[in-house]
Order: structure tokens, then C-alpha cells, then sequence
């Protein structure tokens, strides 16, 4: 039982990692997140399916084009429901992502159906048995993909022209404007790389858990909590945050049973933030006066 706990654990965890990583991206660059990005997880999900399954295209170009449409509405997001606002300083961009997520949601409930299907993958046909607990080869997969695009990015933040001028406007946008850097394209790249992010989240757990509408809801709604538990400034906290959710959240729904899961996990969720407000690896704000 240990060993299933260890890699659910990590492989779910990496996952609420990942989309959390997201949040961390549009926050740290401009103060801003997407709270349509579970949807965006069944986006990715669904267009796989629609396009590998139902239009019978090769399996790889259906996930490059799923990805490029899960970036393309990342777009729309920042340039209609997210920038309107924010140049306004008005923080009513917060419940028009939500509203943007309701509809895509609705969007694929009436065009994909109600019924849940199942996305194919040679990874989890046949389970293979690790320490006698069957494990689909796809459960080993997901931690290492998840983990790996996580030190990607911090790589290309760190490491490349892209990265410095992500980071250039998160520390002082107005500054970087005046340095010749186009803000406006930026905070839209970085909200097309997390939806992206999102995206291949869906298609990674998506051969493991059912197709459908609802895939992505609570989904994303664990993957704020680990944003927020991590420390939304904080690209290893959101990282780190994403593994320890997944472990407690399989521990207890081995221990105790799915009925208790969610009632465990938010109650040691908001435990930690009582401790810890600003989060695991998450710094205080501190204003000049």
C-alpha cells in the first residue's frame, strides 16, 4: 500500500504542482492569475480526445494542436477578461476568469456531451507490479514530466533573453517599459505559458481518470490551495507544495477513504496557512512608507 500511496501521491501532486506553476507565472510577472485554469486542464483533455479519437489524427499532432489551443485561450483570457481590468486597476478581472472558466466549461459540456470517455495511451493499458502493487507505467511518468517541465522553466527564467524579460517587468514593469521591453506582450506570453502548463496536465491524467466537462473543476481549485500553501511567489514553494498535497492527499484517501479526503487535506491546508500565511517558501510584502 505504500508504494501506491508513494506514486499516486507523486504523481497527482506533480500534476496539482505544475498547474499551480501556472498561477505562479501570471502572478509573479503581473500581480494577475487565471482562475479558468482547471478548465483549461479539460481543454487540453478534451481537444486531444476530439482530434486523436474522434477525427482519428495521429495522437502526436492532436496534443501539439491541443497545446496550441489551450495557449491561444490563455491569450484570449489575458487580452479580454484580464487586461481591461487591470489597466483600470480594478480587480474585477478575478471574477471575469471566472466566468471565463464557467463557459468553456459549458462550451464543452454542450459540443464534447455529458458522458465521460477515455483518452487512450499505451502507458495505461496494462498495470505492471512494482513491489506487488499493480501500477500503470503512465503513474511513473507524470512525477518525472511534471517535475522535469518544472526545472525547465525555472531554467529558461533564469538562463534565457525570455526569462530576463519575464522577469524584468515582475520586478518593476514600468521600468522594463522604458527599457524598450513590450509589457503587454509579455504578461500575454506568460499567460499563454500557463495554460499550456494547465494543458499538458490534462493530458497526462487524463488516460488515468475519465474525459468529461468536469475534469478540470476541482482540479484546478487544488492546484490554487498548493499555490497559495507553496507561496504563489515562489516557484519551488508552488513545487514542493504540489508533491505534499499529492502524499497527504493519497495517504489519507488510502488511510481513511475518499469520503474523508477532501475534509483532511483543506483542514491541514488551512492549519499550515495559520502558520505559515505567506506560505512554505512565500516572503512577506513589504511596503515603504
Amino acid at each position: 500500500m505504500l508504494t501506491s500511496i508513494l506514486v499516486s501521491g507523486l504523481g497527482l501532486g506533480s500534476m496539482y504542482g505544475l498547474v499551480a506553476l501556472g498561477f505562479h507565472v501570471t502572478y509573479a510577472v503581473s500581480g494577475t492569475v487565471n482562475f479558468a485554469q482547471g478548465s483549461v486542464v479539460t481543454l487540453g483533455a478534451v481537444l486531444a480526445y476530439a482530434l486523436g479519437v474522434t477525427l482519428g489524427w495521429p495522437m502526436p499532432a492532436a496534443i501539439v494542436l491541443a497545446l496550441a489551443g489551450c495557449a491561444l485561450f490563455g491569450l484570449v483570457v489575458e487580452r479580454t477578461l484580464v487586461r481591461p481590468f487591470a489597466a483600470r486597476g480594478s480587480d474585477a478581472w478575478l471574477l471575469a476568469t471566472v466566468a471565463g472558466g464557467i463557459v468553456l466549461d459549458n462550451t464543452v459540456l454542450f459540443t464534447f456531451g455529458k458522458e465521460p470517455r477515455s483518452l487512450p495511451s499505451p502507458l495505461a493499458t496494462r498495470p505492471v507490479e512494482i513491489l506487488g502493487t499493480g501500477i500503470y507505467p503512465l503513474q511513473l511518468v507524470i512525477p518525472v514530466v511534471g517535475i522535469a517541465l518544472a526545472f525547465a522553466i525555472r531554467t529558461v527564467f533564469r538562463r534565457t533573453d525570455l526569462g530576463r524579460v519575464l522577469l524584468a517587468v515582475a520586478q518593476n514593469a514600468d521600468a522594463a517599459r522604458l527599457m524598450g521591453i513590450d509589457v503587454r506582450r509579455t504578461v500575454a506570453c506568460a499567460f499563454a505559458l500557463s495554460a499550456v502548463l494547465a494543458g499538458i496536465a490534462g493530458l497526462l491524467i487524463a488516460p488515468l481518470f475519465s474525459v468529461s466537462a468536469e475534469l478540470g473543476t476541482l482540479f484546478g481549485l487544488k492546484a490554487f490551495a498548493v499555490a497559495i500553501l507553496g507561496g504563489i511567489g515562489s516557484a519551488t514553494g508552488v513545487i514542493l507544495a504540489g508533491l505534499l498535497y499529492g502524499l497527504v492527499e493519497a495517504g489519507v484517501t488510502a488511510t481513511l477513504g475518499s469520503t474523508y479526503t477532501q475534509l483532511v487535506v483543506f483542514s491541514v491546508i488551512i492549519l499550515a496557512l495559520t502558520l505559515r500565511p505567506d506560505g512554505l517558501l512565500g516572503r512577506a510584502a513589504v511596503n515603504k512608507v
